[in-house]
């Protein structure tokens, strides 16, 4: 079956306008005839369906950048997957995209986002393992999912079981990743050890909960003082956290007292910085490892230097990219599949917020905090 190809690329929308010159202008055949309609059939079949993209021209604040444009049909290729996109979240990583400061960025003019799922629509001749129906996710991670249709090449896709929440399925190729990653790849955690968090509330941060209680390990999980924290303690222990504390509990002069018959942590994680990556580093045990993932404080972190003369602290980075990069795709899918299988067994729970495309200038202040906290926004379309 030929495939219908969807991008906001002029470029290529030029590519098809010699194809279209080359058709008959006037044909000596009546128009009902086997041929005209035969050539009609074959034009009309390259073409993907009519998009709308959330794109930006240029850097800058996302609110003020994006805008939803329509984009005409263009020609396809034979290896090419066209993809009706069903739902994409908004990420933090996106809009640090949209600002020009995330290290890894599409050239403008681009669509935004990075993650996301969507349904097969049409495939290329030469395409043997997708069919129409399917349900696929960009792997490894591709730019440009903030629209309602994508054709890419075979190679960028990766079915997925359909039971899959949708929710789930186009977000879990970042947040779930990024958890499991830190828990298993920096040093060995067992079933009855511990590890501890800051951040504890974010996406990760629920994952790194629930993926450590799947195997037996206990989590030590530090949030805020804000208001709701005592809500927040409680939802984070019915998925599965050990112990729960806030910043200005931590403030005395032994943290490890706190811990009663739990393991002091091998492993801590930071997303926060400045004084909550601290408290992380003060509940370490002797040759210890922190791993960095984010900086939301925007603030440095700093270390004593008994920490690591006496406490031999290592310290560590953890950028899903990289690891992405330096991975074969096949173990890259391995890892999402375990990961939805998870979430169908009811293991891996976090919430998000499913808001139509047509809003979208919602979610997005929504995402940027203008309208107050709120769970994961996820476009549908």
């Amino acid at each position: 079956m030929a495939l219908a190809r969807a991008t906001v690329s002029s470029r290529a929308l030029a590519k098809s306008l010699p194809l279209l010159r080359s058709l008959p202008q006037r044909s000596s055949a009546p128009l009902h005839s086997a041929r005209a309609l035969g050539v009609i059939r074959a034009f009309s079949a390259l073409l993907s369906p009519p998009s709308k993209a959330l794109v930006y021209e240029q850097q800058g604040a996302p609110d003020a950048v994006t805008r939803v444009v329509e984009v005409p049909p263009v020609l396809v290729k034979e290896n090419d997957v066209c993809v009706r996109m069903l739902a994409a979240p908004i990420n933090p990583s996106d809009i640090n995209s949209i600002e020009g400061v995330y290290p890894v960025r599409p050239q403008v003019p681009a669509v935004g986002g990075r993650e996301g799922v969507g349904e097969v629509h049409l495939v290329g001749s030469a395409v043997k393992d997708l069919s129409p129906g399917d349900w696929v996710i960009p792997s490894p991670l591709s730019f440009g999912t903030w629209q309602t249709y994508i054709v890419k090449d075979q190679s960028v896709w990766q079915k997925i079981d359909k039971n899959s929440p949708i929710e789930y399925a186009a977000t879990i190729s970042i947040n779930p990743p990024t958890a499991l990653r830190m828990l298993e790849d920096f040093t060995s955690v067992e079933p009855g050890d511990s590890i501890v968090q800051n951040g504890a509330t974010s996406m990760v941060g629920r994952c790194l909960i629930q993926i450590a209680k799947s195997r037996g390990i206990h989590s030590i999980n530090i949030i805020r003082d804000r208001a709701g924290s005592d809500e927040a303690k409680e939802a984070l222990k019915k998925l599965g956290a050990e112990e729960v504390f806030t910043e200005s509990q931590l403030e005395i002069k032994n943290v490890k007292s706190l811990l009663g018959d739990l393991k002091e942590p091998a492993l801590g994680l930071n997303c926060v910085g400045g004084n909550a990556a601290s408290l992380v580093m003060k509940f370490l045990r002797r040759g210890g490892t922190m791993v960095t993932y984010g900086g939301m404080s925007k603030k440095p972190i700093t270390v004593s230097t008994s920490s690591f003369i006496f406490k031999d602290l290592s310290l560590r980075g953890f950028w899903l990219h990289n690891w992405m990069s330096s991975n074969d795709v096949t173990k890259c899918r391995r890892m999402i599949d375990h990961l939805l299988e998870l979430v169908r067994d009811g293991k891996l729970k976090y919430e998000t917020e499913l808001v139509p495309f047509s809003d979208f200038h919602i979610a997005l202040d929504k995402s940027l905090g203008k309208l107050g906290s709120h769970p994961k926004q996820v476009l549908k379309f």
